[in-house]
């Protein structure tokens, strides 16, 4: 079965296809001077972006990983966001960890996992 890599770099790939599986790196923000709530907006955003790329849409997202590193201050703003944007009748499995990300500016990350 091939893999096919979209946006790779020397790092990572944003979106790596693996049969009818399509994997998402974690996506941030692209403003980090945003609250959390208008970073999460960017973060869907850009997860809809990818997943268009990749032939397919949020419907079919199977697993979703929320990185938070405010829980306490802005899980209620973020999941505000996310409600607003999923699909209701096809919602992932989603987990939400309050963690460390790799810069202190952003506030949210998203990994996610979707069908093609």
């Amino acid at each position: 079965m091939s893999i096919e890599r979209i946006d790779p770099g020397p790092r990572m790939s944003q979106v790596v296809i693996h049969g009818d599986t399509v994997y998402l790196a974690g996506q941030v923000a692209d403003d980090a001077t945003l609250p959390a709530e208008g970073q999460m907006e960017q973060v869907l955003a850009n997860i809809d972006r990818l997943l268009k790329k990749a032939g397919t849409d949020k419907s079919k997202l199977l697993s979703a990983t929320v990185y938070v590193t405010d829980m306490a201050g802005d899980f209620e703003s973020i999941n505000k966001v996310w409600d607003a944007w999923i699909d209701r009748t096809n919602p992932p499995a989603r987990a939400a960890v309050q963690a460390q990300l790799a810069s202190k500016k952003w506030l949210v990350e998203v990994v996610a996992v979707a069908a093609r």
